[in-house]
């Protein structure tokens, strides 16, 4: 048994990391509470086991009385001063038991009890060697796919990468491989699982501070960060520097920069602007090439009114709206984008106009939705179904706005 012990002590060293002394202590504290539930039932016993050679030793502890009522947990004072010369009535010695007599079970317990230490810090060691990556972007292969989550290979773990958290329009195989960043490592029952993300806007943030040196050294800031994955991002960017462009520095020599970072994000749209702590002139960077022709603020709401001539309506808005909702996020403000008219022109007909254009509604639902306040595709954000619902549109409308609504 000895040479078992110490193959185990050394494989468990050599390729699985844990201690020699840990892993002692783990096989001594199975066999003695297995020991002690079956044959060796009441007896008090004490393992030891040689980190050098493996030879293990089992002794019972047993009370020296005058007059034995136990022999499991007493011995005769006479045979215990044969065994320990001096030993007196009262104390407790050591007595050499035969480890065979620890009982089959003892031993099927101490190989259950290492099976478990080994997944116990398998366990612990993903924790210990992925908790400080939090918030990094690592590179894996694509194991499999199990009800939409994607199962990827990180080397020393394996991730999962939640239907939610992935691009639309991305599709992976078995044995590709993936950057991603670790979003989170969560805790559950089975140990601890790995999150990853490539549909977080602080996956493209990650990726700008990795390509971009300005950015990982602090000269060029990204203030403003807004993205719908797999569409567009749009990133606000200052520099503290008055020799560097923040903009330029960004989008690097020939856009070699910013380019590597579209080709990671399988040619999503990426917008990069100077920011601007007035959000008058935030606003109007963030629209170009749509030029506002009036810009109406309301502090009190954070909400800004902005008319463009009509060539420019399509493109201030975007495709199904995300264009005016990004900014709108970029800026932190609500945004109304309407047709620009001379005075005397009709707000309500402008704004119904406005949501035929963005989403090709059907007049009359567009008039309904400008009657219970959508007067702008920014002005969709935060409406839900049951919201629509309420209004008195009917399941079949509700359903068709949503679906023409919704960026993809």
């Amino acid at each position: 048994m000895s040479n078992e012990i110490l193959s185990v002590l050394e494989y468990m060293e050599k390729e699985k990391g844990i201690s020699r002394a840990d892993m002692i202590t783990t096989i001594a504290t199975a066999l003695k509470t297995a020991a002690q539930k079956g044959v060796n039932a009441g007896q008090e016993l004490k393992i030891e086991i040689n980190p050098k050679n493996g030879i293990l030793k089992a002794f019972a502890l047993l009370k020296v009385v005058d007059s034995v009522s136990n022999p499991k947990t007493e011995i005769h004072v006479e045979k215990a001063q044969s065994l320990r010369e001096g030993a007196l009535i009262g104390e407790f010695i050591e007595k050499e038991v035969d480890p065979s007599m620890l009982g089959r079970i003892a031993a099927q317990t101490a190989r259950q009890a290492v099976m478990q230490r080994i997944r116990q810090f398998e366990k612990d060691r993903i924790f210990d060697d992925f908790k400080d990556m939090v918030g990094n972007i690592v590179t894996g292969t694509v194991r499999r796919r199990e009800r939409g989550d994607i199962f990827i290979d990180l080397g020393k773990a394996e991730a999962m990468l939640p239907s939610k958290e992935q691009v639309p329009g991305e599709e992976y195989q078995p044995g590709d491989r993936i950057r991603c960043l670790l979003l989170a490592i969560d805790t559950t029952p089975r140990g601890p699982e790995i999150i990853l993300s490539r549909g977080s806007p602080k996956f493209v943030r990650r990726l700008f501070e990795l390509e971009v040196t300005e950015i990982a050294d602090g000269t060029v800031k990204i203030d403003a960060f807004a993205r719908e994955p797999g569409y567009r991002t749009k990133i606000a960017v200052t520099s503290n520097d008055p020799k560097v462009d923040p903009v330029g520095a960004c989008v690097g020599a020939r856009g070699a920069r910013v380019k590597t970072i579209v080709r990671e994000l399988s040619g999503e749209k990426i917008d990069i602007i100077k920011y601007y702590a007035d959000p008058r002139e935030m606003v109007i960077e963030a629209l170009k090439p749509a030029a506002p022709r009036d810009i109406t603020i309301d502090e009190k709401n954070r909400r800004i009114q902005i008319k463009v001539v009509a060539d420019d309506l399509a493109v201030a808005i975007g495709r199904k709206g995300q264009n005016a909702r990004l900014t709108s996020r970029l800026i932190g403000w609500r945004l109304d984008i309407e047709e620009f008219h001379a005075a005397g022109s009709d707000p309500r007909g402008s704004a119904i106009t406005t949501l035929i254009r963005a989403f090709e509604f059907d007049p009359a639902i567009a008039a309904r939705l400008v009657d219970m306040g959508i007067n702008s595709p920014a002005a969709f954000e935060g409406v839900e179904a049951d919201d629509l619902a309420s209004a008195g549109f009917s399941p079949e409308e509700v359903e068709h706005i949503v679906t023409r609504v919704s960026p993809h």
